[in-house]
């Protein structure tokens, strides 16, 4: 079957700059797609590329999306490479929209998340995490992710236990390090984790840290994880589905990362997840809502352990989704 191709290239400011260990991140770019087959439905795909996690650049994808045809075929879609994840995601996505569509508009992509989906919201790095809480509090929010590796070890640990102190009880919190802690830095959050998560008067679970070493240091995050009661989580180190079968393969039963949005093709990423039955967290690449729509919909089917996933993220944008997309097509 053929389908007509259309794409169009996005900038989005956030509200305010996302800071983690690889520095700061201004805008999100990307490239939205649209298929539409012979009688007239559409899909909806999202390409939004992150380089520094190992996706393809923003303007590789531009680069492939350009050489198409104004039709293409499914052929093309599933014979795209492993070095474009992110186009990956974004085609199938779309070819799995026509598939459903009941709709030319932007109908299926505004319609609410499944009711079993529980969020994780993104805190700011530093102090100012102490105060952004309180409003994901009131939004419903009761897992928060914290981005540290970006101030001195020393100071982020003495936020850390103001904190959990300041918490309400129930709460779980993710500490994300982005690759950006030494091995001895890594030891003492993880001691500083065992001990918090010790303490039973303390309401708060550390849940885990993400990523605490970079990702050529494995073998130390191996070793780490059996030496602390505290979970790690592989992020960068999985970013796609092929370091996601390698690292399996070298022993990590650990917790999984996995953003949809880069990893790869959805159809290979079923497979892999129904296959080996994973402990996997799914979490947003910053993706408008034709991404975001399709990474819930593999987080709801592929999650083995309800964990809350991590696309609360909503606060970074200050337009809302639906109306941006309808003005930027």
């Amino acid at each position: 079957m053929h389908y007509k191709f259309e794409f169009r290239p996005y900038q989005r400011k956030f509200v305010r700059a996302v800071v983690t260990s690889h520095g700061m991140w201004e805008i999100r770019e990307g490239i939205i797609l649209c298929l539409t087959d012979e009688s007239g439905k559409v899909g909806w795909g999202e390409i939004a590329p992150i380089t520094w996690f190992g996706s393809e650049t923003l303007e590789q994808a531009l680069n492939f999306c350009r050489q198409l045809l104004p039709e293409i075929r499914e052929e093309t879609i599933f014979s795209i490479p492993d070095d474009l994840p992110a186009c990956q995601f974004g085609f199938e996505s779309a070819l799995q929209g026509v598939r459903e569509s009941r709709s030319e508009d932007f109908e299926l992509l505004i319609s609410p998340p499944p009711a079993s989906v529980t969020y994780s919201g993104l805190l700011p790095a530093g102090e100012t995490a102490l105060e952004a809480w309180q409003r994901l509090w009131q939004q419903g929010y009761s897992t928060f992710k914290w981005k540290i590796a970006v101030y001195p070890t020393s100071v982020e640990l003495k936020i850390l236990e103001s904190l959990v102190q300041s918490l309400p009880a129930s709460t779980k919190l993710r500490l994300d390090a982005n690759g950006g802690l030494n091995f001895e830095e890594a030891n003492l959050w993880l001691t500083t984790c065992d001990k918090l998560n010790a303490n039973s008067e303390l309401p708060v679970e550390i849940e885990f840290i993400e990523q605490p070493l970079a990702v050529d240091q494995f073998s130390a995050m191996l070793e780490l994880s059996r030496r602390y009661q505290s979970a790690i989580a592989l992020d960068e180190s999985t970013a796609t589905l092929k370091q996601l079968e390698y690292y399996y393969n070298q022993g990590w039963r650990g917790i999984f990362v996995i953003k949809p949005g880069i990893v790869g093709s959805p159809s290979r990423l079923c497979q892999f997840c129904q296959h080996h039955k994973i402990d996997a967290v799914f979490s947003s690449v910053f993706e408008t809502i034709v991404g975001r729509k399709a990474a819930l919909q593999l987080a709801t089917e592929l999650s083995q352990y309800n964990r809350a996933v991590g696309f609360g993220i909503n606060h970074y944008f200050a337009e809302d989704d639906a109306v941006w997309l309808e003005n930027l097509w």
